[in-house]
Parts: structure tokens; C-alpha cells; sequence
């Protein structure tokens, strides 16, 4: 099979290689699935930069990244229905933990993480749904029923933004979105928020309780935990939740804890690569039920093929994008 491998860390095009190595055989409670195509995510671009914290080499020999991808069941393992040859999949936490991930146009993996992809849904969108789409879901309703509440989505023109905004209103919410004046702006607007302000804006707390007809909101879904936390600190209600999953602006930010005790304001923080399987279940269904009426669109900014992999990750890497990254694996 043809794969992207990389065996140390450095900049995309440095260490990222096209190789032809041996089509894996799927072991017992396995699918082997041919890629059509794998979604490019920031946490695949840092892993392969070498950004995280203390860790200096990668944890495997040789290493295909990308834990989304879609594509089609080839081969089922020992303990397999085989009836699932020829089934349409999506793939999550492809490369999570292990050395074999999606940027290739093989990859065997655990048939539980070979969901089936709904009926109409395409290829494009099913690479998606790993981890934008998963974490749009548990942030965003993992909390319990939304409906009639206030929420707040930052970064709304992000790819786990634009989701979010669409499942809270799919599931009855009010929705504030911020995003950059001009286009993404409108991508946020189109996705179906209420109201999109400037993220940079020096009294967006007070447009935000302002767009909420002077009341605090109800949940946040925080895509920057730390240089947002004093503005959620004014404007989250009484017992409500912020939702975050990312802070790579300030990743040991400083917490105004009076005003959040005060409020007794939880905060969840939201990795779904670890999710417990429940809580993945109810997911996916949200996420099924959501596309199939018609009520969710995965907005694709670029796709690459394959052995332009090195492109992909450092348009991931860039300022602009609206929408997700992908592989032609085909």
C-alpha cells in the first residue's frame, strides 16, 4: 500500500515521505478499509512537528499519521461479521495510540472504530467526523438538553466551530458566535448563528450579554480557553458550563477563580480521543441524526492527494482556512 510515514520530528516537508510499504493483514476483531479519504487535523500537525511538551522522539519507528479518515471495508479479521465486506465506514482515533494511521490507502484498525456511514453521506464529510465532529458533539451536547438555552461558540467559523454552531441550533439553542470580521464572520453566520462577533472586539463581553438581551449565557463551547477566560468569567450565567478544547494560545492560563466560584461555573474539558464509549455512542447518533436531516454540513476548505500530504499539513499550520483539510487517498 501507498503511505505517508514520517520517522522523526520536523517541518511537513522535511520529514513527511511517500513509501510503499506491505498492505496490513486485519488481525482478530479487525477491518482492513481502503481509504478514500483522511482528515488533516492540527493535533496531526503538532504531533508530527514535535510540539508536545518533554517528548523529543515519536513513539513508534515508523509512523503514518491522521486519525480521521473514510473510505470503504476491503477485508474483515477473525471474530468480524464478514457481511461488513464492502460497507462504507468513517474512521476515529485512527492514529491515536498506535503507529498506523489514515494518510495512506489502507489502514486496519479495530472494527469498532469503523462506523458505518449513513445512507447519502459522503466520503468527504465521514473524514470529518472523527475529531471536529465528535468534539463539536460532546461540547456541545454533552452537557444534556439545550434546548431553549443560550450558547456561546467561539472560533464559530472553525472547523469544530462551524459544527458546533449547527448541532446547538439542530438541538433548539440560541447561538453567539465569534469569529474575524469579513468572511469568516459569514461563514458563522451561515452555519446558523444568531448573532457573530469580533473575537478581537475590547468589550465583547458587554456585545455578547448585549446579544443575549442582557443575560449571561447558559454554555460555552471554548476553543481558547486561556486568553478568553476573564470575558466567559463576565458573561457565563450561574451554574453554567464552559466547554473547552483547546488553548494553544495560553496553555497554563491564570484563572479570575472569584467571579467563576462565585457563579459556581463548571469547566470541562473535552479530549474525545478518550471518551468513554457510552458517551462516544450517543455521539455518533447525534451526529448521524444530525446529518441525515439535513441539518449538519462538514465545509471542506482543500483537498490534496496523497503524496501532497506535506502541503496539507502546512496549510493546516496557516492563518485563513474555512473549513477541513483533507487527503485523496484513492
Amino acid at each position: 500500500m501507498r503511505a505517508i510515514t514520517y520517522t522523526a520530528f520536523g517541518p511537513a516537508d522535511t520529514v513527511l515521505a511517500l513509501c510503499d510499504i506491505p498492505t496490513p493483514d486485519p488481525a482478530a476483531g479487525e477491518v482492513l478499509v481502503r481509504l478514500h479519504r483522511s482528515g488533516v487535523n492540527p493535533s496531526d500537525v503538532k504531533s508530527r512537528a514535535g510540539s508536545r511538551p518533554g517528548v523529543t522522539k515519536p513513539p513508534f519507528p515508523l509512523v503514518i499519521p491522521h486519525s480521521d479518515g473514510a473510505g470503504v471495508i476491503e477485508a474483515t479479521g477473525p471474530g468480524v461479521d464478514p457481511a461488513r465486506k464492502g460497507e462504507r465506514v468513517w474512521i476515529w482515533n485512527g492514529q491515536w495510540q498506535r503507529p498506523h494511521g489514515t494518510a495512506a490507502t489502507h489502514i486496519a484498525i479495530p472494527a469498532a472504530q469503523a462506523v458505518p456511514l449513513p445512507d447519502g453521506i459522503g466520503f468527504d464529510t465521514g473524514a470529518t467526523l472523527g475529531i471536529p465532529g465528535l468534539t463539536a458533539a460532546q461540547t456541545v451536547l454533552g452537557g444534556g438538553d439545550i434546548a431553549g438555552k443560550t450558547l456561546l461558540v467561539s472560533g464559530g467559523a472553525g472547523s469544530v466551530g462551524h459544527l458546533a454552531i449547527q448541532l446547538a441550533r439542530w438541538a433548539g439553542a440560541r447561538v453567539i458566535a465569534t469569529a474575524s470580521p469579513g468572511t469568516s464572520s459569514d461563514h458563522a453566520q451561515e452555519a446558523g448563528a444568531d448573532t457573530v462577533l469580533d473575537y478581537r472586539a475590547p468589550d465583547l463581553g458587554e456585545q455578547i450579554l448585549a446579544a443575549n438581551d442582557g443575560h449571561p449565557v447558559d454554555r460555552a463551547i471554548e476553543c481558547e480557553f486561556g486568553p478568553n477566560i476573564d470575558t466567559l468569567a463576565q458573561v457565563m450565567a450561574p451554574l453554567s458550563t464552559i466547554a473547552a478544547y483547546g488553548s494553544a494560545a495560553d496553555m497554563t492560563p491564570q484563572l479570575p477563580f472569584g467571579p467563576l466560584l462565585f457563579k459556581a461555573i463548571k469547566i470541562d474539558i473535552t479530549l474525545v480521543y478518550i471518551l468513554p464509549d457510552a458517551e462516544r455512542a450517543q455521539r455518533i447518533k447525534q451526529l448521524h441524526d444530525a446529518l441525515t436531516g439535513g441539518a449538519l454540513l462538514s465545509r471542506i476548505h482543500t483537498t490534496y492527494p496523497l503524496d501532497q500530504a506535506a502541503s496539507a499539513h502546512i496549510a493546516v499550520e496557516q492563518a485563513g482556512r474555512h473549513g477541513a483539510i483533507l487527503l485523496d487517498c484513492t
